[in-house]
């Protein structure tokens, strides 16, 4: 492919913002094969290695397990890359905004390849404490390299992540309890019962927090056998701050982007040695960033056109942009809910105290999450042509399957609301009597 087809300098943001970013048009082959090589790289020789979802509440757990195990990186070298960029005016596009906090892609933390004038390119192999960015749909994968590449005997912990059915993970996981000295998880999302049962009968440490109370990275703090600075514990409350949306620390929107933006490797480098105070050269990272995250986020609300659906009003919108911030403009309109299709074919689904089924929503199309906050990919394409008509069209037929799970979901909840009241009715009737 020509790459001027792909590079968003000279292309009008009214036109880039509805394609995905360059990750997508790198072929998945070449991309198994590099992450294979790098996962190879971070976990053989490794005391532990940690499985998380590349968020900023999974990687505030890498920096934990890091700190706990004395294996935290040299801070001064991912700063000396980081004024380097910013000196070069290399504002090379993050493919984070691309993610969900649901879905994420799998890889290796810090998944680029490797520069030989970055004093970081290695960093990935430098820690006794190996590191693999997961997403929910490639614990499977993770867990098979850990297997292939681990020595017996390695702790290994997973964080921030949470398989959907026990069977998918089966066969690695089992292998991995009778070789690993031992295996944590650390989570706070909604697990079906009968799965954390299976795993907790491997002898593993299962821990999951309130997902309404506690981000990962709490569960983490609590968990580890370790005496940690205040900064740690600063870090989960401004990261749970964020992860459970409640916006009361601006501290925790930093952490938010950064995560996207910066390399895993880098940022669970950074929270560990700085917390959730970051050093002034990667706020001016930041701050450099977001002008275009700002852009990206009003040309999504500008698009959005809103939908009632039984009794709740869902706001949908199309492009590649941060999709919290967007879900929180469109609440700010008056949705109940909001629904943020991408580019690549993904989706998240945000509720409101008003509406607290995303997690339904995204299960009927091929996803999950948690009630106020979920990611899907409906199973709706099938060639390139069904993603050029995906991005002609703005994610039009995605668009018509989300809303269609929404309508089944509100009649499920009128349903059991209507059940509720002739329980109520009967029980009052009984009363009387």
């Amino acid at each position: 492919m020509d790459d001027d087809l792909i590079d968003e300098g000279n292309t009008p943001r009214s036109r880039y913002t509805r394609l995905p970013g360059k990750g997508f048009f790198y072929p998945d082959s070449l991309d198994e094969e590099r992450a294979e090589r790098r996962a190879r790289e971070a976990i053989e020789g490794s005391e532990a290695v940690v499985v998380a979802d590349g968020d900023a509440d999974g990687l505030a757990c890498a920096a934990m397990v890091r700190e706990a195990y004395d294996a935290a990186l040299d801070v001064a070298d991912f700063e000396a890359a980081i004024a380097a960029r910013l000196e070069d005016g290399d504002d090379a596009e993050g493919e984070g905004d691309d993610a969900d906090a649901e879905g994420g892609d799998e890889g290796v933390a810090g998944d680029a390849e490797s520069d030989p004038d970055d004093p970081t390119a290695d960093a990935h192999a430098e820690s006794p404490v190996g590191l693999v960015s997961a997403g929910p749909y490639s614990i499977d994968t993770s867990l098979e390299r850990v297997l292939a590449y681990a020595d017996d005997g390695v702790d290994l912990f997973v964080c921030d992540l949470c398989p959907d059915d026990y069977e998918w993970i089966a066969e690695p996981l089992e292998t991995l309890a009778e070789t690993a000295d031992s295996i944590r998880w650390f989570d706070h999302h909604q697990w079906d019962p009968e799965t954390a049962e299976s795993v907790r009968d491997l002898g593993v440490d299962l821990v999951v927090g309130e997902s309404d109370e506690e981000c990962t990275a709490d569960v983490a703090l609590r968990s580890l056998d370790h005496a940690f600075d205040d900064r740690f514990s600063e870090l989960a409350a401004v990261t749970r701050d964020h992860d459970l949306w409640i916006k009361e620390d601006p501290r925790s929107d930093d952490l938010a982007d950064y995560s996207y933006w910066a390399g895993a490797e880098e940022y669970a480098t950074v929270v560990g040695a700085y917390g959730a105070d970051l050093p002034g050269t990667v706020q001016a990272f930041v701050a450099e960033r977001r002008v275009e995250k700002e852009a990206r986020i009003d040309a999504a609300v500008d698009r959005a056109v809103t939908h009632e659906v039984g009794d709740w009003t869902v706001a949908v919108t199309y492009g590649r942009c941060s999709q919290n911030e967007v879900a929180e403009a469109l609440r700010e309109s008056g949705a109940d809910a909001a629904v943020i299709v991408k580019p690549a074919g993904s989706a998240s689904i945000r509720g409101s105290e008003d509406f607290r089924h995303a997690h339904e929503v995204a299960g009927k199309v091929n996803g999950g999450g948690h009630p106020q906050a979920a990611g899907c990919k409906p199973d709706i394409y099938d060639d390139m042509l069904d993603y050029a008509q995906h991005w002609t069209t703005e994610g039009q037929a995605c668009k018509r399957v989300i809303l269609a799970a929404f309508e089944a979901v509100a009649e499920e909840v009128a349903g059991t609301e209507d059940g509720e009241d002739e329980a109520d009715d009967a029980s009052d009737a009984a009363e009387s009597e």
